[in-house]
């Protein structure tokens, strides 16, 4: 199995990067808590891979922290829970974030993620209890991400991590930004809204 991969980012278009190693490029996906780590476009980097193999395709996922990828791969172990649900949730909270909502049987917090319902969001709860220790504690370090981008490449990426194009249309508005906001930094900010708005709810 490939553990990691060392190279030049050659594109970034949320959830999805393209990593050229060795003069091979490999196609991942990634959460968003990875992309706003990322360098710019041309500069090297280093992530932490999970393979995950389909009979149609095999799909290569990249983490920034060991962190990313042990939760990662616990949520795959979970009933009900693919590859796709485990990104949009490493997407829309933190490791630690996360580990707050199940030791807190905050099942509301987690309902709030694309793809996750009551009936998920308490299956989560139940089910990662027992390994929320073997995942929480690192953290995860999130850096600014560089400038450039544009608000029709944060209504994709919002599109792809399970958002209805009207609840992305609305997201990508309520991040504002100007000329010099990135991509990563609209969907950060959109995301920071959908927590801020389920904290409100409670």
């Amino acid at each position: 199995m490939i553990g990691s991969l060392k190279g030049r980012l050659v594109v970034k278009a949320p959830p999805q990067l393209l990593l050229e190693v060795g003069g091979i490029g490999y196609e991942i996906e990634a959460p968003m808590s990875t992309f706003y780590g990322l360098p710019a476009v041309g500069d090297d980097v280093r992530l932490l891979t999970h393979l995950v193999v389909r009979e149609d395709a095999h799909v290569l996922y990249g983490f920034a922290s060991d962190a990313e990828r042990r939760l990662f791969r616990n949520l795959l172990k979970v009933s009900g829970v693919g590859p796709k649900m485990a990104l949009a949730i490493l997407s829309g909270t933190s490791v630690d974030g996360f580990a707050a909502c199940v030791e807190s049987n905050d099942s509301a917090t987690l309902t709030r993620i694309p793809g996750v319902g009551r009936k998920t969001a308490e299956r989560l709860i139940v089910e990662m209890r027992d390994r929320i220790a073997a995942t929480a504690g690192d953290g995860v370090a999130i850096v600014d991400a560089p400038r450039g981008g544009a608000e029709a490449e944060a209504f994709t990426a919002l599109v792809a991590l399970g958002y209805k194009p009207a609840e992305a249309t609305k997201l990508v508005k309520s991040a504002g930004g100007d000329d010099g906001t990135s991509t990563e930094d609209l969907i950060r900010r959109a995301l920071q809204f959908v927590a801020r708005a389920s904290g409100g709810a409670k």
